[in-house]
């Protein structure tokens, strides 16, 4: 069996002190590919020593997080523009990217801007995008709309919205549902979208160090957790755990290339 899992940064400090051991913790649980999101550009070293380090589990995204627009934006993009463009290194998606109201709204025009440039960028390297959207769903589907049928493709990181907004996404076409710890959660509302929307559509991820699932919830998450989850997917599809890391890797090699 095999897990992937397509959103972990564990080259962030939290896995400091044991990160070797962590990724051996994945390994022997099943979860032998690690797609890596980029924040900003003081995550580029770590991300790529990882990579380098262990190269046959661990794949590298380069991107812009919507968290990390401020006023040098455009520095930020243009960094994120010369390593998509340079020969050192491949990178299998823009990511993560995408709009974020939730903590701040004071660079939100900047977002949209750094959005949609690295969508741009996207479809010059023929690479998916790996979208992180938190409260501002409907001004992220609106500007993804917009380069419907241009081969646009890639992942809703993190996904925890309605079965509606599901649907949506699914509309979209070349897109699918990154589902993580949330759908463990007794509140999460997964349960309500996850039956409905069927395994060729979803991807696993965990978002390490955040959002662990239960009965981890509230301490480090990491790879390794990656079974809990997809075990409960399996629950909620009515089928074996096989299948969804089966079919969820499938996934994550129609997006990813790899």
């Amino acid at each position: 069996m095999v897990l992937t899992d397509t959103h972990t940064h564990l080259y962030a400090s939290e896995f400091g002190e044991d990160r070797d051991a962590t990724l051996k913790r994945a390994i022997d649980s099943g979860v032998n590919r690690l797609f890596l999101p980029n924040i900003d550009s003081s995550s580029v070293s770590g991300m790529l020593e990882l990579v380098k380090k262990f190269p046959q589990n661990c794949f590298p995204m380069m991107g812009l997080h919507p968290c990390s627009v401020k006023e040098n934006y455009e520095t930020e993009l243009s960094s994120v523009e010369k390593w998509l463009g340079g020969q050192e290194v491949r990178f299998y998606a823009v990511g993560e990217i995408g709009l974020d109201l939730y903590w701040d709204v004071t660079f939100f025009a900047q977002q949209k801007q750094a959005f949609r440039k690295q969508i741009e960028l996207a479809l010059q390297y023929r690479l998916p995008i790996v979208i992180h959207v938190r409260k501002a769903f409907s001004e992220t589907i609106e500007i993804v709309s917009e380069y419907k049928g241009r081969g646009l493709n890639g992942i809703f990181h993190c996904f925890s919205g309605s079965l509606e907004e599901a649907k949506q996404i699914v509309s979209l076409g070349g897109f699918k549902l990154g589902i993580g710890g949330v759908v463990t959660f007794k509140n999460g509302g997964l349960n309500e979208v996850i039956p409905h929307i069927a395994l060729e559509h979803l991807v696993l991820e965990t978002d390490s160090p955040y959002l662990s699932p239960v009965p981890y919830r509230g301490k480090r998450n990491e790879s390794g957790y990656l079974a809990i989850i997809a075990k409960k997917v399996g629950e909620l599809k009515n089928c074996s755990m096989e299948e969804v890391a089966e079919q969820t890797t499938k996934n994550s090699i129609d997006i990813f290339g790899v």
